[in-house]
């Protein structure tokens, strides 16, 4: 299943040290890759430039005990399935290798690891992209960094005199570590839900949210997903930083949140208006002693290197139409807002490519 025409179009040259080409995608995850797949079939040159050691994107990243049983919504790449896979493999196994075999059977041009550390704009209408592997310059850039590169940590008061341990679902590597614990999980998303119920099979557990969490019989139904993305795409075209998709639909009831609710697992408790050396406390009085402090308060996306173009509104997002950033139509931001998810990520994808072909027309790098 190998792509005709190998790599000869991902550089075009070099000129004065900066390598030239039409488009760089910043990121080889889902969203990277189904980007380089469409990029390929419609003959523009290319590199993806890709910050990790190697394929997989973040799911490289994901908790050892994540099995393909228990992952939600894997989508295959555009042009190659991912056939069947042992449900009590990891994923962070499992998909990582169907990436590497995705980049091979198209030959696509990815370089790693490289950081991008710079989008500008330059007088002549093109990009300039600044990476520790170089520079380049490009008419379009496709952006599908994600978020897993930035974990968001909520502040509270003495959050700096706690003497027991606190990370992030990011740092997450397993149930075992809390074995005989007090762990206070902070967050409502589907990450808290799972990594929650995981762990009280060995450990103490209080779940905090700022939100009372809402729940839904499941499954979770292509109609849920219609209306998340449509929540999601409403805030994007405003200009607001994109919201979960658990936000936007609740999370559905399977069997085994059913035994976790039964359990008492998933009784939750508002969130505490402080934190002191030894656990968490409510201006009320109340006190819950902690060992650990998990925080499971999801991820902002990675557009840091974004900023020389002034691409954010005044909401705190940044306002796309369809992919394209409405303030500049050469950035297409593609696995971002209502485009997270596996799915979603190979049709936005597909509609960079094509906006981009009109973008550029017939002119070549």
């Amino acid at each position: 299943m190998r792509a005709r025409g190998g790599n000869q179009r991902a550089g075009r040259g070099v000129l004065r040290g900066v390598r030239r080409t039409d488009v760089v995608v910043v990121g080889a995850g889902q969203a990277g890759l189904s980007s380089a797949y469409f990029l390929r079939r419609a003959g523009l040159g290319f590199v993806v430039l890709d910050r990790s050691p190697g394929p997989g994107g973040a799911w490289r990243r994901r908790w050892p005990s994540l099995t393909m049983s228990a992952v939600h919504g894997i989508h295959d790449l555009p042009g190659m399935r991912m056939g069947e896979t042992d449900p009590d493999a990891p994923a962070a196994e499992v998909v990582p290798r169907y990436f590497a075999d995705f980049e091979r059977a198209f030959d696509l041009p990815v370089l790693r690891p490289v950081e991008v550390r710079a989008v500008r704009g330059l007088p002549d209408g093109r990009l300039l992209v600044e990476s520790t592997a170089g520079e380049w310059t490009a008419r379009a850039l496709i952006n599908a960094t994600g978020t897993w590169e930035r974990p968001f940590w909520p502040r509270y008061p003495g959050q700096e005199t706690f003497r027991g341990r606190q990370l992030h679902t990011a740092d997450y590597t397993g149930r075992d570590e809390f074995a005989g614990q007090r762990v206070v999980v902070v967050g409502g998303g589907a990450s808290a839900i799972q990594l929650l119920i995981e762990i009280a099979e060995v450990a103490e557990t209080v779940w905090v949210t700022r939100r009372p969490p809402r729940f839904f019989p499941g499954p979770f139904t292509s109609e849920h997903g219609r209306a998340a993305v449509a929540v999601v795409a409403e805030r994007v075209r405003r200009g607001l930083p994109p919201g979960s998709v658990v936000s936007a639909t609740g999370y559905p009831i399977t069997p085994e949140v059913r035994r976790a609710m039964d359990a008492g697992v998933l009784k939750r408790w508002p969130m505490f208006d402080r934190i002191t050396p030894t656990g968490v406390a409510w201006d009320d009085g109340r006190e819950i002693p902690a060992d650990v402090i998990l925080w499971c308060t999801g991820f902002r996306p990675v557009l840091d290197h974004l900023a020389p173009l002034r691409l954010r509104e005044p909401g705190g997002g940044i306002r796309v139409e369809g992919t394209r950033v409405v303030r500049d139509p050469r950035i297409h931001l593609v696995g971002y807002g209502p485009s997270a998810s596996t799915i979603g990520a190979n049709r936005a994808g597909r509609a960079a490519v094509r906006e981009i072909r009109e973008l550029l027309g017939s002119a070549a790098a």
